[in-house]
């Protein structure tokens, strides 16, 4: 968060269930409503344009809110983010879909520091079946050693962009958040600004002035989705 600040305004949310914020998480399912309150709250408060940045499962919810979301953002940016739900394919997976699926999930959660709420009844649209109602600038940002799920995500979420998103495959770069270097945080934020506001004299390696362009960012414990 404080490498996003250098570049601009920063509004940092815990979802439903982590953190500070109330209720339960629903592991990317209602999330984009907190994330469309988030937005919403920013262009009140005077922001815009507006970046969304996500990160692991926040990078699914940001793709699914640029699509079906009320507020949404001028551009968005995925890292790490899922393409579909139910992902069993690398071990860090099966241990979090135990913990999902198992009774004692629940109280596991609360140890971690997650209050999980109850199991989908239906399924939601997945992070690839939105990329074709996306209309903000795109883009996914994904590392080759992301140990939870593989780039392949990331270039099936830009196949289904129909070549509109952009994407990045980041060499030796692991997963989310803790993965991502104050120099790729500094491209993300130069990215956005030619996006939303190109004519900003904002750059990477300036400070924000006082009313300076935002970067919402959508960011959670390092939490893939379900």
């Amino acid at each position: 968060m404080a490498g996003f600040a250098t570049h601009g305004g920063v509004v940092a949310v815990d979802f439903r269930g982590h953190g500070r914020s109330a209720g339960r998480s629903s592991v990317g399912r209602d999330e984009t409503l907190d994330l469309d309150a988030a937005v919403r709250w920013a262009r009140s408060a005077g922001y815009s344009p507006i970046a969304a940045v996500g990160f692991s499962m926040g990078g699914a919810v940001a793709l699914r809110h640029a699509a079906i979301g009320t507020d949404r953002p001028d551009a968005v940016i995925a890292v790490s983010a899922p393409s579909r739900w139910y992902i069993r394919e690398t071990a860090p997976m099966r241990r979090l879909h135990w913990l999902l699926e198992s009774p004692a999930g629940p109280g596991v959660g609360r140890l971690l520091g997650i209050r999980l709420g109850e199991p989908w009844d239906l399924l939601p649209q997945s992070p690839v079946e939105a990329m074709a109602d996306i209309a903000a600038p795109t883009l996914l940002v994904h590392g080759t050693h992301d140990i939870y799920f593989g780039s392949a995500h990331a270039v099936t979420l830009q196949r289904a962009s129909r070549g509109t998103a952009e994407l990045w495959i980041e060499p030796g770069m692991g997963h989310g958040e803790t993965a991502t270097s104050p120099s790729l945080v500094g491209r993300i934020a130069a990215w956005c600004v030619e996006q939303i506001d190109p004519g900003s004299p904002l750059r990477v390696g300036q400070p924000a002035a006082s009313g300076g362009q935002p970067v919402g960012t959508s960011s959670t414990v390092p939490q893939p989705a379900r």
